[in-house]
């Protein structure tokens, strides 16, 4: 019940336009702002630099130009252009070549078909770059929608896209039979967002037991599958099932957000395991940062000592 309603305090601030407006001043204020060490910058040399900064840890990582719910075909198709000119940048920096996305950035809000098209226009390019896109799931409105582009996608050949499910919500499970049947990547989230009881599960325990029957049926089914957690629990269940099914550390990898745990980060890779990064970077900024606070009560104290220790 308290996940729940921190989930739809954080959720409700962050789509406050005052609030926004006053944080934009400060968040992103050279290297102090309070954003900054979860979200890499506002421009794409900002991101490209915390990439090479990840990369020369022994870390892998992925970049996310922030933004969601745009509000008309035309910032659908400036989004799009912007991931179309994010890609050559990447290649040109040298640097690993994994974009993430999210289909409400590319306008499924204004149809499926708008979303679509953007989303085979951003893939092919990507394709012909040799670069792995990761279409990012959001809350449960866009899942059916999400699968079904992703899927048409992957049906006309461009099979360098992945998907991501969420333990949370109760049709997930359902949803990783589809996508294994398909031998689609899959990133396992617990879930960030806020939603009914019908649909998803309200309890910790509730969610963890879900990601962990997930996680079973990814580690002995799926292809590279992705385990994005910082929860030290399904850190060790992830372990303990590749152990003892003597999956190889290469067959799978850990997936952890910018400036989140990084002593983690760091005692995975030490332990053979490989762990890609989540580089969000972009202007619209402020939703992501308040979704990551709302998703455990702890996460508010948890950024406060993060600004002062493991640096």
């Amino acid at each position: 019940m308290i996940d729940a309603l921190s989930k739809a305090a954080f959720g409700t601030l962050a789509g406050s336009t005052t609030l926004k407006r006053l944080a934009s001043r400060y968040g992103m204020r050279g290297d102090g702002g309070f954003a900054r060490r979860f979200v890499a910058g506002e421009h794409i040399d900002e991101a490209i630099a915390a990439a090479r900064s990840v990369e020369a840890q022994g870390l892998s990582q992925t970049l996310d130009l922030l933004g969601e719910s745009v509000a008309s075909e035309v910032e659908a198709s400036a989004a799009t252009n912007a991931y179309l000119e994010m890609i050559p940048r990447i290649a040109e920096a040298a640097i690993g070549r994994n974009i993430s996305i999210k289909l409400t950035q590319l306008g499924l809000d204004q149809s499926p078909d708008i979303a679509g098209r953007h989303l085979g226009t951003i893939l092919a390019r990507a394709h012909d770059e040799a670069f792995f896109v990761r279409v990012d799931m959001e809350n449960s409105p866009y899942v059916e929608d999400t699968l079904t582009l992703v899927e048409a996608a992957w049906h006309e050949g461009l099979t360098n896209v992945g998907v991501v499910l969420q333990s949370a919500l109760k049709r997930s499970e359902s949803d990783l039979d589809r996508v294994l049947a398909l031998g689609m990547r899959v990133r396992l989230v617990k879930g960030a967002y806020k939603e009914p009881a019908s649909l998803a599960w309200q309890s910790k325990a509730d969610v963890d037991a879900a990601y962990v029957r997930m996680l079973e049926r990814l580690l002995a089914q799926g292809r590279f599958p992705a385990i994005a957690t910082h929860d030290p629990a399904m850190i060790a269940e992830t372990c303990r099932i590749a152990g003892t099914s003597g999956l190889a550390a290469s067959a799978f990898e850990f997936q952890m957000l910018y400036g989140v745990r990084r002593d983690l980060q760091a005692a995975l890779m030490r332990d053979g395991f490989g762990v890609r990064v989540y580089i969000p970077y972009g202007r619209e900024w402020f939703p992501y940062f308040m979704r990551r606070l709302g998703e455990r009560p702890a996460n508010v104290g948890f950024v406060l000592k993060s600004l002062v220790r493991d640096r």
